[in-house]
């Protein structure tokens, strides 16, 4: 029964840690594509998350829609929560064999509670984001193996596939705690659970090579005949619950042939259902050549790893001397809980080291990222090419398993002083005092200034206007505010990156079919669906955040209407960038741009606190840029500047 209960006090804690620091509405990246996708049923972009949609629309069924962001953004902090409890149990049956259980039951919540409050689990945990589900799958098939449920531990690798890949990475793990015994190591089953989660993997990633490994690990399998025919069943049957876990990759298959208000890559036939799955529309990296040197993607990840236990000391990119030695101090943490743990549980200890590596050496080899955008300045070539955005999610479950041992090393600690081990676990959930302020989505910006932006890019627009924007973070949260509440509908929403991808011209075009004559022999491009626009009587408009490049592509003749230029009649009061002067001045519509400042009121979003992220600064920015492009053209008579009044 106090095994059953250990998970309580992280559960608990965790929870209500994650709901006061919840986001109340929708946040940048790709928490606005998930929110309106689960609310259509529709596929985000590539792999699709299937199973993740689904779960996320089933949860969100009871929220009524001016409430849906909240909802789906509660779905990441229960998932997250139990997957402390879940850590929570499992570490209090591997100490309880030495330890008494009050000091197992501290142990254990010390453990979970310190994973949990690591930067990345936290952040994860308060918006609507895939990983959150997916550490919570890494949980359940760690649990299984705890337990020795091989069939369990293959249809969660299925599950895997369906949901994201990143879950198997916990999957080395898995097969150690799975295949250890008490006496010996189980190569049968550590064979037979290789094949499997190779398996997974290659329908979750749609691999050559990974389905050559499966297949190899599957003969390898088979090859124990001292094993027998039971062996050769249970592969079997481990391959057949496999592919039964990744069976929600159809329903990508036949959603898209209803074609949902979110559908990228419009997986309507196998072969594109294929290539969604194989994220064939991004610029994969091959293991070689790496494009970073290794030294440097390693050091990467210390970045990283520097953000997770103190992070308001000194909430950007660069390190504080109080942050560091926090961070040497957990550390040292781990250090401690991975001795005890290897002196009370050798099996588990081996499963959690398989964690930690897995989740960082392994990510790192595997995904050959490049320099985040704020590491390798004055080493890289000033024009190296860059990662979009900092990649620490990619290593949440190595975070997590430095964060179990520092939790573990911290009660430890305190039993070794003959101190009470509540010491211990408030030492444990020390990262959650200290990383607050630098994580809470519960205050400005990450409370409101998405939803915002959302709002302000498309307030002022005429009817039926069809507007060009730059990226994720223009078009996410104005997907959320038309799928989910029904803002601004009428409007033709073109995501510029996105035009080279065959299957988004087609979507265009079938879904306004007046835009058809787009398609030149030349192919098709901003300028040609501009002029395809006009050709229609629909204005054309661009979001301030495009980049001039893409604006001059357009050929557009603009006015500043709020956070968006119109293209406005040739000939009249209107500035073209398509000129030799470089100039980036638009005349000011000072009617529309009252009105958008009335309707958006940017002084409401808030201050906008440091971060690691840039992203709510420059949008902060973007929301004040009308305003000051207003104030600079009044005060001296002519056009203001773009670039140098608002230095987008």
């Amino acid at each position: 029964m106090t095994e059953r209960r250990a998970w309580v006090p992280a559960t608990v804690v965790l929870a209500v840690v994650y709901i006061l620091t919840l986001a109340p509405s929708v946040t940048f990246w790709d928490a606005g594509e998930f929110i309106a996708a689960a609310h259509s049923l529709g596929i985000p972009h590539p792999p699709g998350t299937p199973l993740f949609i689904l779960l996320l629309h089933a949860w969100g069924l009871p929220w009524p829609d001016s409430w849906y962001a909240v909802g789906s953004n509660l779905f990441s902090a229960a998932c997250t929560a139990g997957a402390a409890g879940l850590s929570a149990t499992m570490v209090y049956r591997w100490v309880r064999v030495r330890w008494t259980s009050r000091d197992a039951i501290a142990g254990s919540a010390g453990a979970a509670i310190c994973a949990g409050a690591m930067v990345t689990v936290w952040s994860n945990a308060t918006e609507t984001e895939v990983y959150a589900a997916s550490l919570l799958l890494a949980a359940v098939t760690l649990f299984a193996a705890e337990h020795r449920r091989e069939l369990l531990v293959g249809y969660c690798f299925g599950l895997a596939a369906a949901l994201h890949v990143s879950a198997l990475v916990a999957s080395p793990a898995v097969i150690v705690l799975c295949a250890s015994r008490d006496d010996r190591f189980d190569f049968g089953v550590a064979m037979r659970l290789t094949a499997a989660a190779l398996s997974a993997m290659a329908i979750g990633t749609w691999n050559l090579w990974i389905g050559i490994a499966a297949v190899v690990s599957s003969v390898v399998a088979l090859g124990f005949r001292h094993l027998g025919v039971p062996n050769r069943a249970t592969l079997l049957r481990l391959m057949g619950l496999v592919i039964l876990g990744a069976s929600p990759l159809l329903f990508m298959l036949v959603r898209a042939g209803h074609d949902p208000a979110i559908n990228q890559g419009n997986p309507s036939t196998l072969h594109a259902l294929f290539a969604v799955i194989g994220r064939r529309q991004y610029d994969l990296a091959p293991i070689w050549p790496r494009r970073a040197p290794l030294w440097l993607q390693f050091a990467n990840w210390f970045e990283y790893a520097d953000w997770q236990t103190a992070l308001s000391f000194g909430p950007t990119v660069i390190p504080t001397p109080q942050r560091v030695v926090v961070s040497l101090c957990f550390a040292a943490l781990a250090i401690v809980g991975a001795t005890e743990h290897r002196r009370l549980d050798r099996r588990s200890w081996l499963a959690i080291l398989a964690l930690f590596i897995s989740g960082t050496v392994g990510v790192t080899l595997y995904l050959n990222l490049r320099a985040s955008p704020s590491f390798g300045w004055g080493i890289l070539p000033a024009d190296a090419v860059r990662e979009a955005r900092e990649r620490d999610y990619f290593f949440v479950l190595g975070f997590w398993a430095a964060g179990l041992w520092s939790g573990l090393g911290a009660v430890t600690l305190v039993r070794v002083r003959k101190l009470p081990v509540q010491a211990g676990v408030v030492l444990a959930a020390l990262p959650i005092a200290l990383n607050w302020t630098a994580v809470t989505r519960r205050g400005p910006p990450d409370s409101r200034l998405a939803r915002a932006v959302a709002h302000g890019l498309v307030a002022t627009l005429p009817p039926r206007t069809v507007m060009f924007v730059a990226g994720d973070n223009d078009s996410y949260p104005v997907w959320f505010a038309r799928e989910v509440l029904a803002e601004r509908r009428d409007v033709v929403l073109v995501t510029v990156p996105l035009i080279g991808a065959g299957w988004y011209v087609d979507e265009l075009v079938r879904r306004y079919p007046e835009l058809a004559s787009a398609r030149t022999s030349e192919g098709t491009t901003a300028r040609t669906i501009a002029e395809a626009a006009h050709a229609v009587g629909r204005p054309v408009a661009a979001s301030l955040t495009l980049n001039r490049s893409d604006r001059i592509l357009l050929n557009g003749c603009w006015r500043v209407i709020g956070l968006a230029v119109l293209d406005a009649p040739t000939g009249g009061n209107c500035s073209s960038e398509n000129s030799s002067d470089d100039s980036d001045a638009f005349p000011i519509d000072t009617a529309m741009v009252g009105q958008w400042i009335r309707m958006v009121s940017p002084t409401r979003v808030g201050p906008v606190r440091a971060s690691i992220d840039p992203v709510a600064e420059y949008f902060a920015r973007a929301l004040n840029c009308p305003r000051d492009l207003l104030e600079r053209a009044v005060k001296s008579g002519r056009s203001a500047s773009l670039d140098s009044t608002c230095k987008l």
